[in-house]
């Protein structure tokens, strides 16, 4: 006995897949933003954008600001496609795992030196 079709030979999953991918790039984002924080002191003051939090607020702020604009980019331009989620799952797994260990006092403090 066959299955009925519902219509769709291949669920879309590029909406699903920008949201990971844009995830991805703004955590990396954030943890490369730490570790420049602490290498340049200028990139440090450009970060401060309320004085008593210090450059949290824009190592914060500014991947937020991105994942939200790529996030936007990627949803419009993959809306109901199909994409090869394993590679862009993949690539955002990385991305994730980087700006996690940019995170991390011994990783970051050392671009300090």
């Amino acid at each position: 006995m066959a299955m009925p079709s519902t219509g769709h030979e291949s669920p879309a999953n590029g909406a699903g897949a920008a949201a990971l991918l844009a995830a991805g790039i703004g955590t990396f984002l954030m943890g490369i933003l730490t570790a420049w924080a602490e290498a340049s002191a200028t990139i440090k003051g450009l970060l401060v954008w309320y004085g008593p939090a210090g450059p949290l607020t824009g190592k914060t702020g500014v991947p937020v600001l991105a994942w939200l604009l790529i996030w936007a980019i990627l949803h419009a331009a993959w809306r109901g496609k199909e994409v090869n989620f394993r590679s862009i799952y993949r690539g955002a797994l990385t991305l994730i795992l980087l700006g996690f260990l940019f995170l991390f006092p011994p990783v970051f403090e050392a671009f300090g030196r």
